[in-house]
């Protein structure tokens, strides 16, 4: 445990510059309140985008990428916080500039993320996107990454994910990698060793990136405290 808070406290007091985030998966609710957090605190250079939260900011932009709205609960109110996050920290936000989709055939076929020809959902960012994404990743000094960037469990539609976590784990910076997702995905890439920290904390970790305290923690912070009070040093 200490080993993690360390980890995390590092990204939220001074992290090495430049920082960036990479933010995939399926859930909008616990990536948004980091990415408001991170940004507001100036903990982060760069954020890029995969995902669920990618089409999200991608809709916040005005680009009609396919989304199911119904997946993702209070849509309306998660939407409204992703356009003000673009309209205020737009330089900083990245989303993709394509992105895959599956064939009649099956096969992956990436499209630019306006194509007005596509009407099924997309489930990988496409090779533009890992090739700008990877190049960032490469220039940071620090790089975290929670969340897959498309639908890695599909055949072929892993390529993003796993090319990402191959660059952060050939980066000389100092890397984080969290969630089951990822870390699953590196230990069977065999690159688990090859990260700074891994972290086991799953949403945990999620909540202190965004800023919010660990019942926990608390709990422990508050017992050390008794203990001094009645065991002062002679």
């Amino acid at each position: 445990m200490e080993k993690e808070l360390d980890a995390v406290s590092t990204l939220l007091e001074e992290p090495k510059r430049p920082c960036v985030y990479s933010l995939g998966g399926s859930k909008v609710e616990d990536k948004i309140p980091v990415i408001e957090n991170i940004l507001a605190r100036e903990k982060a250079d760069k954020i890029l985008l995969g995902g669920v939260p990618a089409k999200l900011f991608l809709r916040a932009t005005e680009i009609k990428t396919k989304i199911n709205d119904e997946e993702i609960h209070d849509f309306k109110q998660f939407l409204d916080r992703a356009t003000k996050l673009t309209q205020k920290y737009g330089d900083h936000i990245e989303v993709p500039l394509d992105l895959a989709y599956e064939d009649e055939q099956g096969k992956r076929v990436d499209q630019p993320v306006n194509s007005p020809h596509v009407e099924e959902e997309a489930l990988d960012i496409g090779s533009k996107t890992l090739e700008k994404y990877s190049r960032i990743v490469r220039g940071a000094a620090t790089t975290v990454a929670n969340g897959p960037l498309g639908v890695f469990e599909r055949n072929g539609f892993d390529k993003g994910t796993k090319e990402l976590l191959e660059s952060m784990a050939k980066s000389n910076g100092y890397t984080v990698i969290g969630g089951g997702h990822l870390v699953g995905l590196a230990s069977i890439q065999g690159i688990e060793e090859r990260f700074s920290h891994v972290s086991t904390a799953g949403g945990a970790m999620l909540s202190l990136l965004s800023g919010q305290s660990l019942p926990g923690v608390d709990a422990l912070v508050r017992a050390a405290n008794r203990m001094r009070t009645a065991n002062p040093p002679a």
